[in-house]
């Protein structure tokens, strides 16, 4: 017999969990499921953030290459459905709101079966037309996005909330009673896949209070929250470490349904005959390197390194560490090798049997980000971030046949210069529309820089180093990558990679002199300035509307010649002295502070 089991969690750190050397979390089940599979120390996401890892989860191939957030394509091979196709029946429960909006709407339907349990985050799940309360935060940029973009998912939030009164209530509780239910219907018939999947830890970091006295705060005297912002921490070190202890309280309750997946397991002895893949999408920042959350910092392994554990049957391997490289793209496969199910052509992730059965390695490196942003590689020693080569990050586009957002379609105006492509060597002769993107704001991924770190010397990232030739050495595997994924050309020239040929160490240090000397405001670049606040300059610079730009200009250049160095300080004093009104003031300090983080 040949049954699959896939308990999936949304945003679980790895670095929080006692298999990866965490000693305050109270997670016996994730402890135990340590001693009963192999423990992956060496995974990396590959497409960020939710939906794009889903649509590699179940393609086997990287989405962030050609396209952001969106539904699955008509042209895609998907994991379960093939599965479906060749006689093994798959269902899904799941409470991740963004399977049921238009970005996600297409990923569910692959599967035989699927239930879906309600009140995540902002699901418009009831109805309330009323105005409700928002409750006060200790962070300013909620206040404002409340204010002035209506934030709807905080009003169905706070609605939803109203309604999960019991845990037996809460969404996972719900998901994880379905998938149990599922597990008892079916424990005694063969080939079959269940993919349990749960939107927690993700935030809101909200549980039922037996969670929270978990972590007890008492001494904490700002407003209470769960819910950080998307983006740097301008509070204190008191909400940082509150924040820390509410996610710790969600990721307690998702180790007790962890454990009662195990039980069932152990109960009727299934571990002779089923797969069990427990995985996650992406990891979370909680104040590391002066950031909240995900998306908007460079990619640092507080997000890209993520925890994976697997039980093979047929190998019998179990409460071991394996180092071996290997990232969502690996998952498809693995499951279809396990099935006897042929892999078909256009997955480039490798079944991972064989490191399961005898530790041998698959892949060399793994490729990861973001759509627009950075392309990110690692070889399991070095994590190379490799920012875009010019300051408009152009040229880029979207290419797919269901041009939409996370929870919409892409607007008229997004596709006025809509093109025709051919399509891809995966796309299986469809054309694809070819969707122009336009330039990113303050958040430029170029306003952060490449990075090389060893993460075997320097696990927290915390040391940016130079080596031309470790680095030309990463530049031409993410070119490798490129090219066996058939890459959009655009890329290679956004990236300032040549498609042609390696790059060599010669035309690395061309690179970084011209990246040098590319700067609109030139006469900046004859000053010192204390770590950060270059950026901070450029970053002000930029949001400055272009009549009062030459402003703006003239007193940074006349407060640096009274210093002998430019500092964060000088930056922030800048922006007091013009002529706006307070919002706008904090609005400008809230991005320069994006731009100014140096770790």
């Amino acid at each position: 017999m040949m049954k699959a089991i896939m308990v999936m969690f949304d945003s679980l750190n790895r670095r929080m969990l006692p298999n990866y050397g965490c000693e305050w979390i109270q997670a016996p089940n994730f402890k135990r499921l340590g001693e009963k599979t192999v423990t992956f120390d060496t995974c990396y996401v590959g497409s960020l953030p939710c939906m794009p890892a889903r649509r590699e989860l179940q393609t086997g191939r990287y989405n962030f290459l050609h396209r952001s957030w969106g539904p699955m394509e008509p042209f895609d091979d998907a994991m379960p459905e093939i599965l479906k196709n060749n006689g093994i029946y798959t269902h899904i429960t799941s409470d991740h709101q963004h399977y049921w909006e238009d970005g996600g709407c297409t990923y569910h339907t692959r599967y035989s079966s699927w239930e879906i349990s309600r009140g995540q985050e902002g699901d418009p799940w009831k109805g309330y037309v009323g105005k409700v309360e928002f409750p006060e935060t200790p962070f300013k940029v909620t206040e404002y996005m409340q204010k002035h973009y209506g934030f709807h998912i905080l009003k169905h939030d706070i609605v939803n909330r109203q309604y999960l009164k019991e845990e037996q209530d809460f969404p996972q509780a719900v998901t994880f009673k379905n998938g149990l239910n599922f597990m008892e219907e079916n424990k005694n018939e063969d080939n079959w896949f269940l993919q349990i999947e749960t939107f927690d830890p993700h935030e809101p970091f909200f549980a039922p209070e037996e969670y929270y006295n978990l972590y007890p705060d008492n001494d904490y005297g700002e407003e209470e929250f769960d819910w950080p912002p998307y983006g740097p921490v301008m509070e204190s070190d008191a909400v940082v470490q509150h924040g820390i202890k509410r996610y710790a309280a969600l990721l307690s309750m998702c180790d007790k349904y962890l454990g009662k997946v195990l039980d069932m397991m152990d109960k009727y002895n299934m571990w002779e005959d089923t797969m069990l893949i427990v995985n996650t999408d992406h990891g979370y920042m909680l104040g590391e390197h002066g950031w909240w959350s995900k998306s908007i910092m460079p990619t640092y392994n507080e997000v890209a390194h993520i925890p994976l554990f697997i039980w093979d049957p047929r190998s019998g391997r179990k409460n071991v560490h394996t180092d071996a490289l290997a990232q969502t793209i690996d998952i498809a496969p693995t499951l279809l090798e396990y099935f006897n199910v042929d892999i078909p052509t256009t997955m480039m992730g490798k079944p991972l049997a064989p490191v399961l059965q005898e530790d041998k390695p698959v892949r060399k490196t793994a490729l990861f980000g973001y759509h627009g942003s950075h392309i990110n590689i690692t070889d399991g020693q070095h994590v190379y971030l490799l920012a875009p080569a010019k300051k408009d990050n152009k040229p880029l586009n979207e290419y797919t046949l269901m041009p939409t957002h996370m929870r919409s379609m892409f607007k008229p105006a997004e596709l006025q210069e809509t093109e025709i492509h051919d399509g891809f060597d995966f796309t299986k002769g469809c054309k694809l529309m070819k969707i122009p993107v336009s330039a990113a704001g303050f958040n430029d991924p170029t306003q952060y820089g490449t990075m090389l770190f060893d993460v075997t010397k320097d696990p927290a990232q915390l040391n940016v180093y130079e080596d031309d030739d470790v680095e030309v050495e990463m530049i031409n595997g993410i070119r490798a990558q490129m090219i066996a994924n058939d890459a959009p050309i655009e890329q290679y020239e956004r990236m300032g990679l040549f498609k042609d040929r390696e790059m060599t160490v010669e035309d690395l240090k061309a690179m970084k002199a011209y990246a040098k000397s590319f700067d609109n405001f030139k006469e900046l670049s004859s000053f010192d300035y204390e770590p950060g606040a270059y950026k901070q300059v450029i970053t002000l610079l930029n949001l400055t509307k272009e009549v009062k730009r030459d402003e703006v200009f003239s007193r940074i250049i006349t407060a640096a010649g009274e210093h002998s160095i430019i500092t964060k300080e000088m930056v922030l004093h800048t922006v007091d002295d013009m002529e706006l009104d307070d919002e706008s003031k904090f609005m400008r300090k809230y991005f320069i502070g994006v731009a100014g983080r140096t770790k």
